[in-house]
């Protein structure tokens, strides 16, 4: 098929109306996706920045759950020591009703009362043990002596922080040992009571430690979060469109055809002279 020959005029216009087809495919491009950077070839540099910084946003974002699983590790544990040192309390309160009983061996009733005593003491003992074993979250329980390390950078080991546990239990850190001789004497109630005076101590130093670790996690989970929401909006700068000039850019583009389109009609005016003189 042989080529066909166009004006000068006429080739101009349909060049012209070309490129103002590609601009305008382009623009209802970036409307319909809201991206001026839909892939490489519309602007490499700023396409792989925005990659790199939206990996690292999502790989952040990905610690945010073992974060939150440190922070209810510590407040399941700090519920432990607080309910632990509430049983202290009862059982000092026990111990001291036996030690204002009389130690009169002849004093039948007092001794039965000093054995109950001692029975419930024991109880308490062990309801500190049990109460220290259900003080786990998701299968890490500090108050066993179960330790966390809690991830916080993109890269595994970059930065971290170690959750330490210690053991709860009557007769492991707290060293709170069993009624002596059913609180016969009172020095088997003055040795309970320095136990559950020691055990208070321990449970108010572990205490700490997990109220600094606590501030620590939640200080790195509003960081992170922070963070990852600044890398995503930066990824976002460079490759969203601005809808607005887009939108104007449509209308402008839109008014250009129309123009292009009666340009080329007036060109084709030449073309159709000479079809008049051949008729």
């Amino acid at each position: 098929m042989a080529d066909i020959s166009l004006s000068a005029g006429i080739r101009s216009n349909l060049l012209s109306l070309q490129s103002t087809a590609s601009l305008l495919s382009q623009t209802q491009s970036r409307l319909g996706s809201g991206k001026k950077v839909n892939s490489p070839i519309d602007n490499p540099t700023n396409y792989f920045t925005a990659e790199a910084l939206k990996n690292r946003s999502s790989d952040l974002t990905a610690r945010l759950d073992g974060i939150a699983k440190g922070i209810n590790t510590l407040k399941a544990a700090d519920a432990g020591i607080k309910g632990i040192k509430s049983l202290i309390s009862q059982a000092k309160g026990i111990a001291n009703d036996a030690r204002a009983l009389s130690t009169d061996t002849a004093d039948t009733q007092a001794q039965a009362d000093r054995s109950a005593l001692s029975v419930r003491f024991d109880t308490i003992r062990t309801q500190i043990d049990e109460l220290s074993a259900d003080s786990n979250y998701d299968g890490v329980n500090l108050l066993a002596g179960d330790d966390l390390t809690v991830e916080f950078g993109e890269k595994i080991g970059s930065s971290t922080i170690d959750l330490e546990g210690f053991d709860a239990t009557s007769g492991g850190d707290l060293g709170i040992a069993a009624a002596a001789n059913a609180f016969g004497a009172n020095t088997d109630v003055d040795a309970a009571i320095a136990d559950l005076q020691n055990a208070e101590g321990t449970l108010r130093t572990e205490a700490k430690t997990l109220s600094a670790n606590l501030g620590v996690l939640s200080t790195r989970q509003e960081f992170t979060k922070t963070l990852a929401n600044t890398l995503t909006s930066g990824a976002d700068d460079l490759t969203n469109a601005d809808l607005n000039t887009e939108a104007a850019n449509l209308l402008a583009l839109n008014t250009q055809q129309s123009l292009g389109v009666n340009s080329l009609s007036l060109a084709s005016q030449a073309s159709q002279s000479v079809l008049r003189l051949l008729q």
